[in-house]
């Protein structure tokens, strides 16, 4: 089943479950995601849907000829944000159309794809967690990492050598996370575990790929 939406974290709760387990959820809003265009094999050499999101509390951007062309043909109106679904085989999508949180109502695992929070310059403690150096006084070795440079031959530091560096704001996948609840009035998914982002981050909620649980 090939079905993804495009959405945006709102932050994080508890309900209960069916065994009256209290449960910490992740609040996502999701769609309603208009379809702005069908692409077929015949005339675009592939298979996929352009679907389109509108956050609330904010506006669109300014559209330009080729989005509002699309906005127009698929009858809706211009949309914030957009991007593709690839798909295979058969399929009943069509432009104009739309695609909500209700067509998740038989789905029991999801994967989620957003962007991890940015943390700025980190050492190489923090970054890749490293044990560090004595903590006495005198010893001048903390949280450095320690020697990267090699002697004469090579004379560099390898490629993927673990250091200092950027940490976060990278694209992140997580799998078989489990969709707990629907909330079909108000376009929200509540989802259990880690979802990466900060509140307010857009993400793709999709099928799970590789979960062992039937959807």
């Amino acid at each position: 089943m090939n079905l993804e939406l495009i959405g945006k974290k709102l932050g994080m709760s508890q309900v209960y479950d069916e065994d009256n387990n209290l449960v910490p959820v992740t609040i996502v809003e999701a769609g309603p995601c208009p379809i702005l265009q069908v692409k077929s094999l015949d005339k675009d050499g592939y298979e996929a849907i352009q679907i389109g999101f509108n956050p609330k509390g904010k506006a669109p951007n300014k559209p330009n000829k080729c989005q509002m062309g699309k906005a127009t043909k698929a009858n809706v109106e211009p949309q914030h944000l957009s991007q593709e679904i690839r798909l295979k085989g058969e399929h009943s999508f069509e432009q104009g159309s739309s695609l909500t949180v209700e067509n998740f109502s038989d789905v029991k695992v999801v994967d989620v794809i957003s962007t991890t929070k940015g943390k700025g310059f980190q050492g190489v403690v923090k970054r890749w967690n490293f044990g560090g150096g004595p903590a006495s006084h005198g010893s001048m070795f903390h949280r450095r990492g320690g020697s990267y440079g090699l002697c004469q031959w090579p004379g560099r530091v390898f490629k993927n050598k673990k250091m200092p560096g950027h940490t976060g704001t990278a694209k992140r996948t997580t799998q078989n996370l489990q969709l707990v609840k629907i909330l079909p009035e108000k376009n929200l998914l509540l989802i259990k575990g880690s979802v990466p982002g900060s509140k307010g981050t857009i993400l793709t909620v999709r099928v799970a790929k590789k979960s062992k649980v039937s959807n």
